[in-house]
């Protein structure tokens, strides 16, 4: 009875709510749905966390889904907990709802954005991102310099030259550098400082860290990129709904959002068509083809020199 009295109460509150102030109604309703989906998401997390500790399974061997849920709880996470500290005390989730309305992208996860802020904000992130293909591809001409092996470094060269002209490379021109990216210039453990700094941003990691902890950084989140890779190889990228599979190529630099499902197949494919020969020490190739395989699809031309 007191359940139903409160449910009770909540709807009329929130036809009250709808009535007279539909905007403030719009940003309550996204707050207790994205609330709901948040909630749902963390039971699924334990569970997952539950079955990764009784039966030990390793975090590379989960299932696709579970890999990605877990990656994407633990980033969501970390912005969440403020906002949901703030809004525990009674009356305090007005505050909450005054700073979703004014500061939505920067204080809130995407289960709290309404649809057409999760489209916006995915544009301006990529955007954002995108900012860094060009100091990429001028540090890895810079680097080039360093190369010994003259066929290499003309590869490389032709490599980047490429992309910048508005073309889109194919998979074989990416791996035939593979090897400048496990060692010496251009590893995930060789790679200059100021470098580092301009990749990092491809994953949204912040640059603004001493070089040690940005190498560790990128070297940790792009480990775990490939591993989702192989997981959705296990998987079959033919296996994900037009959602996810807008997801995973948000993920690996493409926004997706403003492309057909097919071009997004036919990108997705391409990309775990190269990340499917990598090794672990070769992620930094991993990290670089962000902006080899995204920087000009769907619009560049594909030609070979």
């Amino acid at each position: 009875l007191y359940i139903s009295s409160l449910k009770w109460a909540n709807n009329k509150y929130e036809g009250f709510l709808k009535r007279r102030f539909p905007r403030f109604y719009q940003l309550y309703h996204t707050f207790v749905e994205g609330f709901k989906l948040l909630l749902r998401d963390s039971k699924d997390v334990q569970r997952i966390k539950t079955k990764m500790f009784s039966d030990g399974v390793k975090f590379q061997d989960l299932p696709y889904r579970e890999m990605e849920k877990l990656r994407q709880f633990r980033r969501d996470v970390v912005k969440a907990v403020p906002l949901v500290v703030i809004s525990i005390p009674p009356f305090a989730n007005y505050l909450v709802f005054v700073l979703m309305y004014f500061f939505p992208r920067q204080l809130l996860i995407p289960h709290f954005w309404t649809p057409r802020q999760q489209v916006e904000f995915r544009a301006l992130y990529n955007s954002q991102r995108a900012r860094h293909h060009r100091p990429v591809l001028r540090g890895l001409e810079h680097t080039s310099h360093q190369v010994k092996d003259v066929q290499l470094q003309r590869r490389l060269n032709d490599l980047c030259a490429k992309v910048q002209s508005g073309a889109n490379p194919n998979v074989s021109e990416i791996l035939a550098v593979r090897s400048l990216f496990s060692g010496p210039p251009l590893g995930i453990k060789r790679m200059s400082v100021d470098h580092m700094r301009h990749v990092s941003p491809l994953l949204f990691l912040t640059p603004r860290l001493p070089g040690f902890l940005i190498g560790r950084r990128l070297n940790s989140h792009a480990l775990e990129l490939l591993q989702l890779d192989r997981a959705l190889g296990r998987l079959g990228p033919h296996q994900l709904s037009d959602s996810e599979l807008r997801q995973a190529c948000y993920a690996r630099g493409l926004n997706s959002d403003g492309l057909g499902v097919d071009q997004c197949r036919d990108w997705l494919s391409q990309w775990l068509q190269l990340s499917s020969t990598l090794k672990d020490s070769e992620v930094s190739l991993l990290l670089h083809s962000i902006v080899f395989l995204s920087a000009n699809y769907p619009t560049g031309l594909k030609h070979s020199h």
